[in-house]
């Protein structure tokens, strides 16, 4: 059964927050309010977990995960960031961004892309993703919350219960979220590119 927590979009209440981190533990998958949207989110390296979001999304193998980071110093174990790009992420983040980052070899294989042998990690500033974040202790394997055959994500945690209860573990409900998904720089060949334009403004990446 899907648990409905209503969670505080501000003032996040801990307790429910450390009630997710314990479904995650448990091998559970969760929504939650992410980068830009709401999002799914698992334990890194839990196959079955993955699997079940690859399967409520209908994606394929050659999908590009996310990995949600507390900080810059999480990203330098599971992403290769030469200076340049370093300075331009610590810049940008927390916020409504994507990069997309060589992995290394921290980074469980069915998490790459399977050819470019990239990663795409974010740091959230939701205040909910962050405590959650903190409370995980580790990053967290996620992929926006949108449903097959749908242009635009689901903004409203009423909404996901209807779609997802029973598929899911909790619903992590804030307030509404945005139809607008972050945007995606890819640092993988040295200088940035963006793949996708979102909630964040492209303009810092594109000069």
């Amino acid at each position: 059964m899907t648990q409905f927590l209503e969670v505080h979009p501000e003032n996040p209440q801990r307790r429910l927050v450390r009630r997710a981190v314990e479904i995650l533990r448990d091998g559970g998958v969760i929504v939650y309010p992410g980068c830009s949207t709401y999002a799914l989110g698992c334990a890194m390296g839990d196959k079955d977990a993955i699997d079940r979001i690859r399967a409520i999304r209908q994606l394929g193998n050659r999908h590009n995960f996310t990995l949600a980071c507390r900080d810059l110093s999480e990203i330098g174990t599971y992403a290769r960031v030469d200076n340049s790009a370093f300075r331009l992420l610590k810049a940008h983040t927390p916020g409504p961004f994507t990069f997309v980052l060589r992995a290394t070899a921290e980074v469980p294989r069915r998490l790459q892309h399977p050819r470019k042998k990239t990663i795409a990690i974010q740091v959230p500033e939701n205040p909910i993703a962050m405590m959650l974040l903190e409370e995980w202790g580790e990053p967290m394997m996620t992929s926006t919350l949108l449903l097959p055959d749908e242009t635009l994500p689901l903004t409203e945690p009423s909404d996901m219960m209807d779609a997802l209860g029973g598929r899911v573990d909790a619903v992590l409900a804030g307030v509404a979220g945005g139809h607008e998904p972050s945007t995606v720089v890819d640092f993988s060949e040295g200088a940035p590119v963006v793949l996708r334009h979102g909630a964040g403004d492209a303009q810092f990446f594109e000069s």
